[in-house]
């Protein structure tokens, strides 16, 4: 009994590898210059020539590239790939005209995002850069998405307390676990979250889950402006629009066995 136990509690042969190149990747998640081995072995908390050989590996596989005249690395062609692979899968493509309705509806920013550990990151919208196509990465506990996304989990998701320190951002982030979970259950109940200048004075968002048939927020929708445009009695326009959209997007994202 007792080896079996020790079997369960045992991880898989390779894990630890397979774990280290997969945080290598995501050394690149914020789109700066080429990393050297140094650099990732820095990050990592490695030695360097554990990073440069977990790099070299990567480069064999094209998820890394080498510069051959500096030797720094950065996010190869299997990574691109892989990328606009599961950007069409999941339809998003789809996704950016319903969006570009909403925001001229609205006249406000309109964005999609799902969630990636402690962040929400925005895959579709006004906020995904056009030159690198590349959205924000924000703070779960900060923002209305990120609240959206925390109050309808998906299973696996680590819920508000496991999620780490909350940063402040502005005088008015929620920074205790247990605001943060009050405000959680506020947000469940409306059915919608706000952000009010929580991640950056003069900037006030509204998001609401696009649900799939068990309640789980596969995605959150968020409209972004100012105060003096999303106004308090506005509000009930705005989420009317948002939620319109919502339901456009979970026909064109889900399967007919997974929407609401």
């Amino acid at each position: 009994m007792a080896d079996a136990v020790t079997a369960v509690q045992s991880p898989p042969a390779g894990a630890q590898a397979v774990q280290r190149a997969l945080g290598l990747l995501h050394c690149f998640h914020d789109n700066g210059p080429d990393l050297s081995a140094s650099d990732l072995a820095r990050r990592m908390g490695l030695s360097v020539s554990t990073a440069h050989r977990l790099a070299r590996t990567l480069v064999s596989a094209a998820f890394l590239e080498q510069d051959e005249q500096t030797a720094r690395y950065r996010l190869g062609p299997a990574v691109a790939e892989l990328g606009q692979l599961s950007f069409h899968q999941r339809g998003l493509h789809l996704a950016a005209p319903e969006l570009d309705l909403l925001a001229r509806r609205t006249g406000a920013t309109a964005d999609l995002a799902i969630r990636s550990g402690p962040h929400a990151v925005i895959l579709v919208g006004a906020s995904v850069r056009p030159d690198t196509g590349l959205g924000l990465r924000r703070p779960l506990h900060s923002t209305a998405l990120g609240k959206v996304l925390l109050a309808w989990p998906r299973p696996g998701d680590a819920g508000a307390a496991a999620i780490g320190p909350l940063q402040p951002f502005t005088d008015r982030t929620i920074t205790e676990p247990e605001l943060l979970a009050d405000e959680l259950v506020k947000v469940r109940t409306a059915g919608h979250a706000l952000n009010d200048g929580e991640s950056a004075a003069g900037v006030r968002t509204v998001a609401v889950p696009v649900l799939d048939r068990t309640g789980q927020a596969r995605f959150a929708l968020a409209v972004r402006s100012t105060p003096a445009h999303l106004t308090d009695d506005r509000l009930d326009w705005f989420l009317g629009h948002a939620r319109t959209c919502a339901g456009a997007l979970s026909v064109l994202l889900l399967p007919p066995d997974q929407r609401a």
